[in-house]
């Protein structure tokens, strides 16, 4: 079953949260998270999703957990793949597993 809404990529959600009317520059920000600035921007501009160490990275810089921005990702990953997967994932039978 499809979900009804399109979730954000976590890294619209950390441009939105951190970027917006903010002091803190991409540049500086990355470099305070020990990650570089090519690898933070293709996050925030949806090119690349969040790994286990750049959710870890946030966390520890943004509070929260490094679960919730992983969840944040399988949500966006799990609504696409739902969307694009649609008529194949329709065609496949369920396994009959005998009780």
């Amino acid at each position: 079953m499809m979900r009804m809404h399109n979730p954000p990529h976590p890294g619209e959600v950390l441009r939105d949260g951190v970027f917006t009317d903010s002091q803190v520059s991409v540049t500086e920000f990355a470099s305070r998270i020990g990650v570089t600035r090519v690898a933070l921007s293709r996050v925030l501009n949806g090119k690349a999703g969040i790994s286990a160490d750049m959710a870890l990275r946030l966390a520890a810089a943004l509070g929260g957990s490094g679960q919730s921005w992983l969840h944040m990702q399988a949500n966006f990953d799990l609504w696409n793949a739902e969307k694009s997967l649609k008529k194949v994932v329709s065609k496949i039978k369920p396994l009959e597993v005998a009780a």
